[in-house]
């Protein structure tokens, strides 16, 4: 699993990881845009540095897209 650091879309220091399909055993609701990520999808977790507990799963195109764009927001 890769993991690097990057800013969240409110300048917060996040710790980000690659899930691959494989790892991925569960569904969850990506916060860029509110729809879900199936189980066995590939996808991003960012990991606050400060609240490791607030860890969210994103779409990777969302992530990128956060500063674009509200949270929260079709695609």
């Amino acid at each position: 699993m890769s993991t690097w650091q990057d800013l969240d879309a409110d300048g917060q220091v996040v710790e980000v990881r690659r899930v691959q399909p494989y790892q991925a055993t569960k569904r969850y609701v990506c916060p860029g845009c509110n729809q879900d990520i199936p189980a066995h999808t590939g996808h991003l977790v960012a990991v606050p540095v400060e609240a490791p507990d607030l860890r969210r799963h994103w779409h990777r195109g969302c992530w990128e897209a956060r500063h674009r764009r509200r949270p929260g927001r079709a695609r």
